[in-house]
């Protein structure tokens, strides 16, 4: 009786283990595979075995709940079928050589979490559908060829904690609706083309730790309001054109010293106000 138990609970298991997933999901996850040139990853798929046996594919309760093919030389598009991954709570696909724009359809993914497509060849500007997806947390876009410009309805995104999109082509002003998402912790914003001021509303982000916007074009008052934000651990944001008196804490804060370059591009050193921790002073 008690082998007879034993066989009928590995059978058990072995079914569990193997169960498949929906056929939307599986067709999903085929696609990707052939828009990303599988048959040249590092690491392959037998598209004949269970879902859950893929490399890099997380299966719970017969849904794909995460996707991890980091450094597999996937190459190609990524297609818009992603978004019949409805249970995914995690796409990181760093550092292989995707290339085309980020599909829109992301934004359909409800339950996702983390998004990490860095060290790609992504082109084209962020899509803003990207803001819908309203559960992310953590949106990884660096080292990439992305242009265009900071999409306005990001503030919908107020469980965001990290946003890194260093080493692209973004223009523009950073939007005043950034400044809402509170739960930022992670603003890295670094060797774009951003222009305009950084406004005074980056006070709003309480719980921000580190602060990356050097090497972009920026310009006026560096705003003393970024003193009230105790949190702040990590700062750069020099190599851009801010001017006028800084304060000694500020300079402190800022891992180059407020290093900026001026308008013949000369680097620059920002005067700190004398006999004061904290100057205050008129944004131009």
């Amino acid at each position: 009786m008690k082998s007879i138990f034993t066989i009928l609970f590995v059978a058990f298991v072995v079914m569990i283990s193997f169960a498949e997933v929906t056929t939307s999901e599986k067709d999903a996850l085929i696609k990707l595979n052939q828009s990303t040139k599988g048959d040249q990853w590092t690491t392959k798929w037998n598209l004949k075995t269970p879902v859950a046996t893929w490399y890099g594919v997380t299966v719970l309760n017969d849904k794909v709940i995460a996707i991890d093919l980091s450094s597999n030389n996937l190459s190609g598009n990524l297609p818009s079928e992603i978004s019949n991954l409805v249970s995914i709570t995690s796409l990181v696909l760093f550092q292989n050589d995707i290339s085309g724009e980020i599909p829109a359809s992301i934004g359909e993914l409800k339950a996702l979490e983390k998004l990490n497509l860095s060290f790609n060849k992504f082109s084209g500007a962020i899509p803003s559908q990207l803001s819908e997806a309203t559960s992310l947390r953590s949106i990884e876009l660096f080292m990439n060829r992305l242009d265009g410009v900071l999409p306005t309805s990001f503030n919908k995104l107020q469980k965001l904690e990290v946003l890194s999109l260093y080493n692209n082509q973004i223009s523009g002003t950073i939007p005043a609706e950034l400044y809402q998402i509170k739960s930022l912790r992670i603003l890295q914003l670094n060797s774009n083309k951003l222009t305009g001021k950084l406004s005074s509303e980056i006070a709003n982000l309480t719980a921000l730790e580190n602060l990356s916007l050097f090497d972009n074009t920026m310009v006026g008052q560096v705003p003393f309001d970024i003193e009230k934000l105790n949190n702040l651990k990590e700062m750069n944001i020099s190599y851009n054109s801010f001017n006028g008196l800084i304060s000694a804490k500020l300079a402190k804060k800022d891992t180059l010293n407020m290093t900026m370059l001026n308008d013949e591009g000369v680097a620059i050193t920002l005067k700190i106000a004398a006999d004061k921790n904290t100057a205050i002073a008129t944004e131009e």
